[in-house]
């Protein structure tokens, strides 16, 4: 039973630094949009790559824009943060009761 548990507590883990760099990476990419950035700069390119298929569903799913403003970054990380203190921390007391 131990190694089920080991398992399970790894792949929390694993899912809470994904899911916190994840958000991470929509933070960054809000802020680069205030700002304008080089579109050919190459840490642009790989951040907007990165967060561009999240962002572009709920745009096509949820139309979040109120006065030119794309509240979608907003949504996703909420939605990240439910799942970061719901799915990871079932996760988590699973484990600790097998």
């Amino acid at each position: 039973m131990f190694v089920a548990k080991n398992l399970l507590i790894a792949v929390a883990k694993i899912l809470d630094i994904g899911l916190s760099a994840y958000m991470w990476l929509l933070i960054i990419r809000a802020v680069l949009s205030w700002v304008n950035p080089d579109p050919y700069n190459k840490i642009v390119r790989a951040v907007a790559s990165i967060t561009d298929p999240v962002l572009s569903w709920l745009r096509r799913q949820f139309p979040m824009t109120a006065g030119g403003i794309d509240f979608s970054p907003m949504v996703a990380i909420l939605v990240i943060l439910f799942l970061r203190y719901f799915l990871v921390k079932t996760l988590f007391d699973m484990a600790m009761r097998m």
